[in-house]
């Protein structure tokens, strides 16, 4: 590795760059890809890849065009509520004392027409029939004895419990702007806006592979580590929409991890897991700087300060640190944003759960740190004066090789690198950073 980091291996880490930095420069560094690419492509650095597929496979995917109703919805004149189609005109004076008495279509809905002193019978969402203009709920009407005839004892207004054309949607009204994350409620209103397929932003492709040689799949022996990082971290990728290749375990060897992360370059990101410290075996970071770029090495978060993050032929290589937890809070930090950037959106916040620390987090000034904690309702008398309906406990199992700590947690409180951390007694953010994709 050339520069100030050469020595690394004797010195460790001199200079951690603090996590929005690190966020930035990886940013920077994918949308200048893009937009390099756009430009040879002609599109002036707009999203690349996009496929059409049918909307019952579009739940969470990226619009790649806006969305403009090709019709109205509704496109014809339905009753809002059941009852009888009327004209405005023939209820005007109509009451429970002194009903209007009109005589009763044959037809029902649309099949009926509709003329003076007349009433045809409908339901909500049926169309409405020629001659009509209005809607007479059904409580407010009798049907009398006489067969054919209702007395209305309400009057209604032109237009009163009647969807007009276009009232939910308006032909070429817009709906979405490219970059939209689609949800279910979205795919509902796009079919009944006339479409079947939406343009999307293609799936970034993600190569996970573990590295280490004390990793192994099945039972270990003494110094085996069962493999996970790279099972958990390519399932929060396929989470976060992208199509993950879980690779088998490659060993510490420089030319062994050369050949691994070269074969998956033709995929939008390469994510190692292990070997991105400063040991003797943490031969990422040369071989990364060897074969592109090192933008970052050593950050200032806690759990997983000495994660690697670089670009090779153009591709973002992401060295995530080989303790589960720390794996784990940096795949959030850069994994997540980076397929998000490769799509041309933002990550959207974590949702967070509003909760009263029960014991002090500490931490240090210049390290942003993730601290995880268990959720647990806290009763009336609890509460007081403070109706903060949470209390939060760090789990006591802090290190960043215990998995059990994230895994069996409800969340994490993130602690700005410029505290000395937060006090017992203070409400704090508890994220639950694996809910929003």
């Amino acid at each position: 590795m050339n520069g100030p980091d050469s020595d690394r291996t004797e010195s460790g880490f001199k200079v951690r760059t603090p996590v929005a930095d690190a966020r930035q420069r990886l940013g920077e560094a994918i949308r200048n890809r893009r937009e390099r690419e756009g430009k040879r492509d002609g599109d002036h650095g707009s999203r690349l890849d996009t496929e059409q597929i049918d909307l019952e496979r579009a739940d969470g995917r990226v619009l790649a065009a806006p969305v403009t109703a090709a019709r109205n919805v509704p496109h014809y004149r339905r009753a809002a509520m059941d009852g009888y189609a009327v004209r405005a005109e023939d209820t005007f004076g109509a009451s429970e004392r002194s009903p209007e008495v009109l005589h009763v279509a044959d037809e029902i809905g649309a099949a009926a027409t509709v003329g003076p002193n007349t009433a045809a019978r409908v339901h909500t969402g049926s169309a409405l029939p020629d001659g009509a203009d209005a809607v007479v709920m059904i409580e407010h009407v009798t049907e009398l004895e006489v067969a054919g005839e209702l007395e209305v004892e309400d009057a209604v207004a032109g237009g009163e419990n009647v969807a007009p054309v276009g009232e939910d949607i308006e032909a070429e009204q817009h709906l979405y702007d490219a970059g939209h994350r689609l949800r279910p409620s979205d795919l509902g209103l796009i079919r009944s806006a006339g479409y079947d397929r939406v343009a999307v932003a293609s799936q970034p492709t993600v190569g996970v592979i573990p590295t280490g040689e004390e990793l192994v799949s099945g039972d270990p022996g003494p110094g085996e580590v069962i493999e996970t990082n790279g099972l958990t971290v390519s399932r929060l990728a396929e989470r976060w929409g992208a199509r993950a290749t879980y690779r088998g375990v490659v060993t510490d060897d420089p030319e062994s991890l050369r050949v691994a992360i070269q074969r998956d370059l033709t995929k939008d990101v390469v994510v190692t897991t292990g070997g991105s410290s400063v040991g003797q075996r943490d031969l990422l970071p040369e071989v990364i700087d060897d074969l592109g770029e090192v933008l970052v090495h050593g950050v200032g978060l806690k759990p997983g300060h000495p994660v690697c993050l670089g670009i090779v032929e153009e591709t973002p290589v992401l060295a995530l640190p080989g303790y589960p937890v720390a794996c784990i809070v940096n795949a959030v930090q850069f994994l997540r944003p980076t397929l998000r950037w490769l799509e041309g959106t933002e990550p959207a916040p974590h949702p967070t759960t509003q909760a009263v620390l029960e014991r002090k987090i500490p931490s240090e000034p210049g390290t942003k740190t993730f601290a995880r904690v268990q959720l647990k309702d806290r009763d009336a008398a609890e509460r007081g004066d403070d109706d903060t309906q949470f209390a939060a406990t760090p789990t006591r199992a802090s290190g960043s090789g215990v998995l059990s700590s994230v895994a069996l947690a409800d969340g994490w409180v993130v602690v700005d690198d410029d505290l000395e951390g937060v006090p017992a007694g203070e409400t704090v953010a508890v994220q639950d950073w694996e809910l929003n994709p």
